[in-house]
């Protein structure tokens, strides 16, 4: 009888015992570089699938946002969408598996051209489902994303642009557009999806063995934990340390001097032909710094701060050229855009943009620029030259003169403003000699046209120049080598503007990308003026219809870089 209660008591102890974990699991490291492969190996149940949940300790709700625009944009996101201001989710987070199909479907979907078009061009992504669209076990195996809110919200940052340039940060390019952040990843050798490469998964479902890994985001911020779950159980995190020189509100590794480089290049250009260096050095931080800001900042309210550098510095660089060596700056119109340029883009543009947000007429302003690159090329026809005397004979001096420095060996020497106008007369009537030629313009008109080029500068984050070298030698039939210096004055009255309006709104810029930009602006508007006189008008008047039309395609958003 005693043996029997013992075997009693023995099987009940047993049955309280808890059941063998069905996974087995570990993390090949505890500490990772930013951008290397983690791997994770064990077991699981035998003939079950793979359900790895990767996700970052930190978090983000709505409710978190720190900028103006930002907070206006994810209260709409909340609106529009099925999750609350409060919803937080990971910043990062990956599902590695070896059936994809339970979380989403692959789909192609079109991008690029104006509004009026479904796009020109396809691209396939992964498409994430509805919550209504998971089944239960899939749910189950999600780790922190555990209620529909919470899975909307995740939606909502690895599929909106706003949300992956906003919170998630991790992109996936392809031609140089934003399609969606990674969230769930297979074997790229199984599935050939360009947003797989660097993952591998090698279950064995007869044994429930497996080997998973995936490269890391190369910008992760330093010291990001992670939380490891495979099949629903917890099995530990891992950290990735910093990998390189941290832009900690450009949210990427990079050399600042690549950074300086990219600006020396830019300003150069810029102040060549005094226009488009604020859109060519969003380009570069776009395309090779490719900056994201920190979390809860979009990453246009961290670049754009940090490019008014540039349009500000690289003007300054070459002034000591055009203004004081070879004086040719007309300063009663620069100073007359400027003023314009401020009251449009610190006053009168906060107010056009609340009522009339521009940013929606910009397929408008693509169709600007495109007529006047075609205005540009226009211009150089034997026709218009024959109405504009005065250019076509400073030109002809011009090249006189760069042909006689040739065959003296000196370098060309570059014509002078001679002021014609005195006193209060200069305001309406601004009459100067470049080369001995006549010109005059009316400096209060375009102090006028400047309110409007602030007010676009304003909507669109730009200083503007793109507008204003073309309006004077087209509107005000200034010479390019008259017309590039001024346009410089108003964009430094421009940059000063909106750098004014973005510190009101609380964004700063990165400042590491800030000095090396305006290290570089300075060396390269210096390095620009050096080089105008090596073109011919008709030369700068090429170049500039060429960005012209560059913008134009910017504008429409197709893609094509050069």
């Amino acid at each position: 009888m005693q043996l029997f209660w013992m075997v009693i008591a023995a099987a009940l102890v047993w049955c309280a015992q808890p059941a063998l974990a069905q996974v087995q699991a570990e993390i090949e490291q505890q500490e990772y570089l930013a951008g290397d492969t983690v791997t994770i190996s064990g077991k699981i149940e035998p003939g079950n699938d793979l359900y790895i949940a990767i996700a970052s300790q930190r978090k983000f709700a709505p409710n978190e946002a720190g900028g103006v625009n930002e907070i206006k944009s994810l209260n709409a996101a909340v609106e529009k969408n099925a999750f609350e201001a409060d919803t937080s989710v990971p910043v990062l987070y990956y599902m590695l598996t070896n059936n994809p199909g339970r979380f989403g479907t692959v789909e192609k979907k079109r991008f690029g051209g104006p509004s009026f078009v479904k796009g020109i061009y396809s691209t396939t992504m992964f498409k994430l489902s509805d919550w209504q669209g998971l089944d239960q076990e899939a749910k189950s195996m999600l780790g922190p994303l555990k209620t529909p809110e919470e899975w909307a919200f995740f939606k909502y940052n690895h599929e909106n642009s706003y949300g992956i340039n906003t919170i998630t940060k991790e992109r996936t390019q392809v031609g140089k557009v934003t399609i969606f952040a990674r969230s769930v990843l297979t074997d790229h050798e199984k599935s050939g999806n360009y947003w797989d490469e660097g993952t591998t998964i090698d279950l064995d479902k007869t044994t429930g063995e497996f080997t998973a890994t995936f490269e890391s985001f190369r910008h992760t911020p330093p010291d990001t934990a992670f939380n490891v779950v495979v099949n629903g159980e917890e099995i530990g995190e891992y950290t990735l340390a910093g990998n390189g020189f941290w832009l900690s509100l450009g949210g990427r590794y990079m050399n600042p001097l690549w950074i300086i480089l990219g600006a020396i290049l830019v300003g150069a250009f810029f102040s060549l032909i005094g226009a488009a260096g604020g859109m060519l050095m969003a380009a570069y931080q776009v395309m090779v710094v490719n900056t994201m800001g920190p979390v809860g900042i979009n990453a246009a309210n961290v670049l754009r701060p940090s490019n008014v550098a540039l349009t500000l510095f690289s003007p300054l660089g070459s002034f000591y050229r055009y203004a004081i060596k070879e004086r040719r700056v007309a300063w009663p119109v620069g100073l007359s855009f400027g003023v314009g340029i401020l009251i449009g883009s610190i006053w009168l543009g906060k107010y056009v943009t609340e009522v009339l947000p521009l940013a929606s007429y910009k397929e408008w302003l693509a169709v600007l620029v495109v007529i006047m690159g075609i205005r540009t090329l226009y211009e150089l026809t034997p026709r218009a030259m024959k109405k504009r005397q005065n250019i076509k004979a400073m030109t002809k001096k011009f090249n006189e003169e760069v042909q006689k420095a040739k065959e003296e060996g000196r370098a060309a020497r570059m014509g002078r403003i001679e002021p014609m106008s005195t006193g209060a007369n200069k305001l309406f009537n601004y009459q100067f000699k470049f080369w001995g030629e006549d010109f005059k313009i009316n400096p209060l008109l375009f102090g006028i046209i400047g309110v409007g080029i602030g007010i676009i500068a304003r909507a669109f984050g730009i200083g503007g120049g793109f507008l204003l070298t073309p309006i004077m030698t087209m509107i005000g039939a200034l010479p390019m080598y008259v017309a590039v210096p001024v346009s410089l004055v108003g964009t430094c009255f421009s940059s000063i503007g909106s750098f004014i309006g973005y510190l009101l709104n609380g964004y700063l810029p990165d400042l590491w990308i800030a000095i090396a930009i305006i290290i570089g602006g300075f060396v390269g508007g210096y390095i620009g003026s050096r080089m105008q006189k090596m073109f011919t008008e008709v030369q700068l008047k090429v170049i500039l219809a060429v960005v012209l039309f560059f913008l134009f395609f910017r504008f429409f958003k197709i893609e094509i870089w050069i």
